[in-house]
């Protein structure tokens, strides 16, 4: 109703293109139009493929019929998963219990330099990696890559850990203490001031990988963390309120005002205050979440062996989707990247506010974030999706195809997928606020200005994100996050002997006692 209003005032003045072109459309359609050529562009120049098949090898945005195309950023990230994971003898697996003992408070350190504890510096950051990446995403692989796609989610999930590790571990090594208590950290510090005191004639190079990982942040802040969010928070509510029969047809931009408002009133208080609410928030959402999953799983179990035998089997098998193992490992790899955002970076900035002495000590528990992020979270969905066949439905589309898959308990049970909904959206929007504006800051050198300015404008692109189609979000939002990828992998990959002298004197004082358990 507010939306034909508007557009009725619009043509009314009438005196110019654009609004004449808002009128005639509505406000939603105008600014899809405007979006849809950047998204396109920008998806096409970030994930170059190089097409493997005949004709012949080539690199290209599209690949040609019986092609398989293999996208070179997402090998940029596998890469970084195994030769992490290798250099670091499988610190995935050797520090885990390790991890859990910090993340529990075994080893406080109340008085140390930070803001957060170990526990809400994880919390934090699982709260910008579990959003409707674990929902939407893992429908979206399966839907393209066959059930296949979950196998290689989970292993990219197993190695992402240890991209995890290092980056976190790199975050509070490199964080800048400021004069008023605060904490700044993340690629941007450890690609300048690392790279500068470890190889010293790399240091302008080191300042312009900042520079880049920095200015990505923050588009991928906006694409990830504002804009995918809110948009597929929006549709599983218009959904289950009617669709275009609904009341929320064409309110698109009023949801995403009503959500940025509330998302304004946590992410104006910074670190602090998200670690206070997501500390209590993630785990309740966490456990809503899989809660619905495992009622779903529980109407269909004797479905599950046979489900779980097909995500196997279709990961090795050739035939199973288009570009058969290779294509099934891609979109695996892909979405998983999404999700938990190993070897982006972008967790290293809220980890580097932890309360600590020893930076491996967050590299070890934010080993946990990959862990409950996709081998949890998105094997649960995926199963599920799996189990009732929701993913082969036509016409489904990101969440919409896990809302089915929810309906299959009751015509009810969606409601509970639409509450999970929103608070993974939320929780997210939180945290990647606060990624970008320490990314914005440290291009201006902690300008309060630029600080709220950066985040007024994150807030806003939710209200014109609730107005887009998925297909061009996932172009958008994908481009922008992955973007990060570049600069940060190439200063974890010169840094990686700092991080390895870090482990190895970690492990000597905790087995000769010079560092003990705080709580036993």
């Amino acid at each position: 109703m507010i939306n034909k209003l508007v557009a009725a005032a619009l043509a009314a003045l009438g005196t110019t293109p654009v609004l004449a072109a808002v009128a005639a459309g509505g406000i939603d359609a105008w600014i899809n139009r405007q979006v849809e050529p950047i998204a396109t562009w920008l998806g096409s120049a970030i994930f170059a493929r190089a097409c493997i098949g005949e004709p012949g090898f080539a690199l290209s945005a599209a690949c040609a019929e019986g092609q398989t195309g293999i996208p070179l950023i997402v090998v940029w990230l596998m890469m970084g998963g195994v030769i992490t994971t290798l250099y670091f003898r499988f610190i995935n697996f050797r520090g885990f219990a390790q991890g859990f003992r910090l993340m529990r408070g075994d080893y406080a350190e109340p008085s140390g330099p930070g803001e957060v504890t170990h526990f809400q510096a994880l919390t934090s950051a699982i709260s910008g990696t579990v959003g409707l990446g674990n929902i939407a995403g893992v429908a979206v692989a399966i839907t393209i890559g066959g059930p296949g796609a979950t196998f290689w989610m989970i292993v990219a999930g197993l190695l992402g850990m240890t991209t995890k590790f290092a980056e976190c571990t790199l975050g509070v090594k490199y964080r800048r203490e400021n004069p008023d208590g605060s904490v700044s950290g993340g690629p941007m510090y450890y690609l300048s001031r690392g790279i500068a005191a470890e190889y010293p004639r790399l240091a302008g190079f080191g300042k312009g990988l900042a520079v880049l990982f920095a200015v990505c942040a923050m588009l991928g802040a906006i694409g990830a963390g504002s804009m995918y969010q809110a948009n597929q928070a929006f549709s599983q509510f218009h959904k289950i309120t009617g669709g275009e029969a609904g009341p929320l047809e064409g309110m698109g931009w009023a949801f995403g005002l009503g959500i940025a408002v509330l998302a304004g009133l946590v992410v104006i208080g910074g670190i602090t205050r998200i670690g206070r609410v997501t500390e209590k928030l993630i785990p309740s959402m966490i456990l809503l979440y899989l809660g619905g999953c495992a009622a779903v799983l529980a109407l269909h179990f004797d479905q599950i062996p046979a489900a779980a035998a097909l995500i196997v089997t279709s990961a090795f098998d050739n035939e199973a989707v288009a570009g058969g193992i290779i294509g099934a490992l891609i979109v695996g790899f892909q979405r998983a990247a999404f999700s938990n955002e190993a070897g982006l970076g972008s967790a290293a900035i809220a980890h580097a506010a932890v309360k600590t002495r020893h930076p491996t000590t967050e590299g070890l528990v934010a080993l946990w974030e990959p862990f409950i992020d996709t081998v949890i979270i998105c094997t649960a969905t995926a199963l599920m999706v799996v189990v009732t066949g929701a993913y082969l439905q036509q016409g489904l589309e990101g969440v919409q195809i896990t809302s089915t898959a929810f309906a299959t308990v009751g015509a009810w049970f969606p409601f509970v997928l639409t509450l999970a909904v929103f608070l993974f959206a939320f929780s997210t929007m939180l945290t990647w606020a606060y990624y970008g504006a320490k990314a914005a800051t440290y291009l201006t050198g902690e300008n309060k200005a630029v600080l709220y300015g950066f985040k007024l404008f994150y807030l806003s692109m939710a209200v014109v994100a609730c107005t887009m189609d998925l297909s061009q979000l996932i172009h958008l939002s994908d481009g922008l996050i992955f973007l990060m990828a570049i600069p940060n992998l190439i200063g974890v990959y010169l840094l990686m002997p700092v991080v390895r002298r870090e482990v190895d004197g970690y492990f000597a004082k905790l087995r000769s006692g010079e560092i003990r358990p705080t709580r036993v």
